[in-house]
């Protein structure tokens, strides 16, 4: 698979596809646990995140894409949120459209399908009259980085941390 016309981004179906979304929490734990010592990979998390994801969407008035190949296997998900900036933003960008998990399975990244998840969260946004869309990205993950701003996307502002010990 190596083309757009391979695969396909879809709303999620709930609970039908709720096992691809747990197998995508736990790659993606696996993934970030690799680069950010902080990620949970205990047995509980998939579900966990699972109920938090869904909870959220439901309140912020969210979207579960999943790109699907033609023969019916999900290869990713993203999934995006209304959020609200602080009250020093402009209005009409105070509400914005945030990418909240994106993940693509292992054998099909660099293939376009996280763009194209992307592209569906951003068509979301347009859809509920959005103007802006943010993403986060961890520092140590410089490849999502990349396909971040080949997306558009430019950096806004960076958190900085510090363990107390």
């Amino acid at each position: 698979m190596s083309s757009a016309e391979s695969y396909r981004i879809r709303l999620a179906k709930l609970p039908e596809d709720k096992p691809a979304l747990l197998g995508f929490i736990i790659g993606m734990q696996h993934f970030e646990s690799a680069i950010e010592p902080d990620r949970r990979v205990d047995p509980d998390v998939a579900e966990e995140f699972y109920a938090a994801t869904t909870e959220r969407v439901a309140k912020k008035n969210g979207r579960i894409l999943i790109a699907e190949s033609a023969d019916g296997k999900a290869l990713g998900w993203a999934v995006a949120c209304e959020e609200e900036n602080e009250v020093y933003v402009q209005a009409d960008e105070r509400t914005y459209g945030y990418v909240a998990e994106l993940y693509v399975i292992e054998e099909m990244r660099g293939q376009g399908v996280g763009r194209a998840l992307i592209e569906g969260c951003e068509d979301w946004a347009r859809e509920r009259g959005l103007k802006v869309m943010m993403i986060g990205v961890l520092v140590k993950n410089p490849r999502a980085h990349a396909v971040y701003r080949g997306a558009g996307f430019a950096d806004y502002a960076t958190m900085l941390r510090k363990y107390l010990r």
